[in-house]
């Protein structure tokens, strides 16, 4: 057996499916699917039931797989010792960032990462957290950067900052006026919410349980949105259509400038307001960190990005060491 024959195994245990397999290993799926006949029949078992449309791994092929990675895994950290010893940072580091992460932080963090460390470029891929979870364990990305909390699943973890959530509010609306909003006010309003599969849709029902239960008219308007961005959202409430919740980072530099000096933009029309806990408690927040596998034997790297991210202006957010 060949390690390209294991990394063929390990794809389509993944995918499920010979033909996006070979995508993802950039072979013919003829080529795959005769190298993964190779292995069956030297190992005189069989690892995939195949039907029409559909393929499943079978019990002692489930096993096999999971030993398969293990040892790509293994040929892969023995390939980053030989690396390391020439130059720790040598080489491409793939990042993972999650849908409300990555446009208002990858900006600035490709360009400290460019001056800090231009040997070790940034391959980056955002996904759900739960994708990107099963990408750090399958090895095809080398980091991701999450917010908690996800499953345990063994990785080790780097907090870098905590960051508060806002409210954001037509200029319209009357709450615009206010100084701050509390989640009390919030929840007689039409929210407006990421799909399923967005970890921050989950902290914005812990900040506001209420909208787990959905009235029949905000039923359709959540419905239209599952899957959309945040910047989607916010258009939605520049038009009037609700409120939102999003993280500090996503705020507009200038939209916090009184409203006589605010720039004409879409972002004229939104409110972006502090929420307070009726207690007097801190504002809602999420910690956002970095994960990796303890396997990962490029911990300068990992060093490298950190500070790359602790290099970024970051306002509204708490850094943490």
């Amino acid at each position: 057996m060949t390690l390209t024959e294991l990394k063929y195994i390990v794809a389509v245990a993944r995918e499920k499916h010979f033909g996006r397999a070979a995508d993802a290993c950039y072979v013919s799926q003829p080529t795959l699917s005769v190298a993964v006949k190779k292995l069956e029949d030297e190992l005189e078992i069989k690892l995939f039931e195949r039907s029409a449309g559909d393929v499943s791994v079978t019990p002692l092929g489930e096993q096999i797989v999971r030993q398969a990675q293990s040892v790509l895994e293994q040929a892969a950290a023995i390939k980053e010792i030989a690396k390391r010893g020439k130059d720790p940072l040598a080489g491409a580091l793939t990042l993972g960032v999650i849908y409300t992460v990555g446009p208002y932080l990858l900006p600035e963090l490709v360009r400290h990462a460019i001056a800090r460390t231009p040997q070790m470029p940034l391959m980056l891929q955002e996904n759900f957290t739960a994708k990107l979870l099963e990408m750090l364990r399958t090895g095809e990305i080398d980091c991701a950067i999450m917010a908690e909390p996800f499953p345990d699943t063994g990785l080790a973890l780097a907090p870098l900052y905590d960051e508060p959530f806002m409210a954001a509010v037509p200029a319209s609306h009357p709450l615009a006026e206010k100084p701050y909003v509390s989640a009390s006010e919030l929840k007689n309003e039409t929210m407006l919410l990421l799909g399923a599969g967005h970890c921050f849709r989950d902290h914005v029902l812990e900040v506001c349980p209420e909208f787990a239960r959905y009235a029949s008219n905000s039923e359709g308007i959540r419905r239209t949105f599952e899957g959309s961005s945040l910047e989607t959202i916010k258009h939605m409430v520049s038009a009037g259509m609700g409120v939102t919740l999003v993280p500090r980072l996503s705020v507009p530099r200038d939209a916090l400038i009184t409203t006589s000096r605010r720039r004409k933009s879409d972002d004229a029309h939104i409110r972006y307001l502090p929420i307070k806990e009726e207690d007097g408690g801190g504002p809602p927040m999420r910690r956002v960190v970095l994960a990796w596998r303890r396997s990962f034997t490029r911990y300068e790297a990992i060093a490298a990005l950190r500070n790359a991210v602790f290099a970024c202006e970051l306002p509204g957010v708490t850094r943490l060491s």
